[in-house]
């Protein structure tokens, strides 16, 4: 099932207008999660309505964070150790790029519309 929505709501990003409706679906019967593993984010991109709270939550054997790339840091975890989470509300509509501050090339993003 983590597969299936993942496609559909990378789909979604890419601009398939008949799998969008299916993403925000998606993203409204489930809250929206995503797994660090393996030094990367999954999925990388999510699609989500405002008002909508994401989760991450480390699935590596290794600290990680979870850290708004706007210079205005909306959003910051602390170091994240396996099995620990962290949440954050998107009540704006637009485009959010993350990363990890301790491993910079790990990076996602969140479409809030």
């Amino acid at each position: 099932m983590m597969r299936l929505r993942t496609m559909i709501v990378l789909a979604a990003v890419l601009g398939s207008p008949l799998l969008a409706g299916a993403a925000m679906s998606a993203a409204m019967d489930d809250p929206p999660g995503v797994n660090i593993d393996n030094f990367s984010f999954a999925p990388e991109a999510l699609v989500i309505a405002p008002g909508t709270r994401v989760t991450w939550t480390n699935r590596d054997d290794i600290p990680h964070t979870v850290t708004d790339a706007a210079g205005k840091m909306a959003f910051r975890s602390a170091a994240l150790d396996t099995g620990d989470a962290f949440s954050h509300v998107f009540d704006t509509p637009g485009t959010y790029h993350y990363f990890c501050s301790l491993h910079p090339k790990m990076q996602g993003t969140v479409v809030v519309r």
